[in-house]
């Protein structure tokens, strides 16, 4: 979503009532009447963007199943949609590919195996443990399969909140809706060969235990990538504060992902990712564990604070104002994706640093003085009682 309009701003407004129930339809009313009361009516209030993925019931198959947040579910989030999917020890999420949007990963429990064939006939084989992410460029046909002993769960972020509506294809889907004669003649077996293959989409079959070392393809040998498509994330050393700390992997560590930068966000109870936003990317969350809340700031008046907690989807439109903080009495961890291989954030108190004292002051109508006392560098995580002088990031 380069461009969140006025006319797709009222329609994600209207769609959200309808969807996220009676609660935070409510709430929506709330802000839009202190609005009218504020702003002489011309302004409209923020939708929703929380939703709780985890609650529900999803799509089962035999081998595993998946749960997501698209425009469907959250029709505030445009740029980017999110999928929680858990695989079975054998469980195939089948051989496929996604017209409209890249797929970057994130495994949180289990092993996962991954094949990816690109355009150029080049091919990789990744295996897959916690904390590690994979990145499959848009229209690259991929495959992936739980490896066992106990259940595999990832979250995959895609980088068109569409995604899900039009853009996924499935192999046993396009042979199942393929006259068999034009399969053999394809691969040169007899019709019978295609008899008992599924006639709907497998989309998670239940296969065996793959081997710990895969077994060789048919064509005897890969040619593998310049490239790799996996990366180690929480083997990165974080950015730490006081407060939290932060890992982050961008085109720049892993070269492949050119249209997603991926974040882990953790807060000590209390902490807050101050006041900010990111010029060029919209930004999509699942929140990992504990709970916070996030305020997200529109313009014109408009503004919305939302609960969140574990299980949770959340979403931030390009170039809008947003913080999060810790308000539980555990970490909070929260999983961002950015529909951009760079990434920009520009933080409020490196911002009003920038500027000299005389100019703030005409700005907020306050003393000059009053200014030194605010951070002369960039904050980027506050800690509980807030920060003090020498606490302040040095990047």
């Amino acid at each position: 979503m380069s461009d969140f309009s006025r006319r797709n701003f009222l329609s994600a407004a209207a769609l959200a009532a309808g969807v996220v129930g009676a609660d935070a339809a409510a709430q929506a009313d709330d802000y839009g009447e202190k609005e009218k009361n504020e702003h002489g009516g011309e302004s409209e209030p923020i939708p929703t963007f929380r939703y709780p993925m985890e609650t529900e019931k999803g799509r089962h198959t035999e081998g595993g199943f998946s749960r997501e947040a698209t425009v469907k579910q959250l029709p505030i989030s445009e740029g980017l949609a999110g999928v929680s999917m858990r695989l079975k020890p054998g469980g195939i999420r089948e051989l496929h590919w996604h017209a409209k949007a890249a797929e970057w990963a994130f495994v949180l429990k289990g092993r996962v195996r991954a094949t990816v064939f690109s355009p150029d006939g080049t091919s990789e084989t990744n295996d897959f443990d916690p904390g590690d992410v994979w990145y499959f460029p848009r229209g690259h046909g991929h495959a992936l399969q739980g490896m066992g002993p106990g259940e595999a769960h990832f979250i995959l972020i895609f980088d068109d909140g569409h995604f899900s509506e039009f853009g996924t294809f499935g192999v046993s889907d396009w042979f199942a809706q393929t006259p068999p004669e034009v399969l053999a003649k394809n691969f040169g077996v007899p019709k019978s060969t295609f008899a008992n293959y599924p006639k709907i989409e497998a989309f998670i079959p239940q296969g065996a235990v793959p081997p710990a070392k895969q077994n060789a393809p048919l064509m005897g040998h890969l040619r593998t990538p310049v490239d790799t498509h996996k990366y180690p994330l929480m083997s990165q050393e974080p950015r730490k504060f006081n407060g939290g700390q932060e890992r982050k992997v961008t085109a720049k560590e892993f070269p492949v992902s050119v249209g997603i930068t991926g974040v882990i966000l953790e807060l000590e109870p209390g902490g807050l990712r101050e006041l900010h936003w990111h010029p060029n990317a919209d930004e999509w969350q699942y929140w990992i564990e504990g709970s916070g809340r996030m305020g997200l700031f529109g313009s014109h008046g408009r503004s919305r604070i939302e609960e969140f907690g574990a299980g949770d989807a959340g979403y931030v439109p390009r170039g809008f104002g947003h913080w999060v903080e810790n308000t539980g009495d555990t970490p909070l961890k929260v999983l961002i994706g950015f529909n951009s291989g760079v990434y920009e954030a520009i933080d409020v108190s490196a911002w009003l640093a920038s500027n000299p004292t005389d100019l703030l002051a005409a700005n907020f109508g306050a003393p000059a003085a009053s200014f030194e006392e605010f951070p002369h560098r960039r904050v980027f995580i506050a800690p509980k009682d807030g920060v003090s002088k020498g606490e302040y990031s040095k990047d």
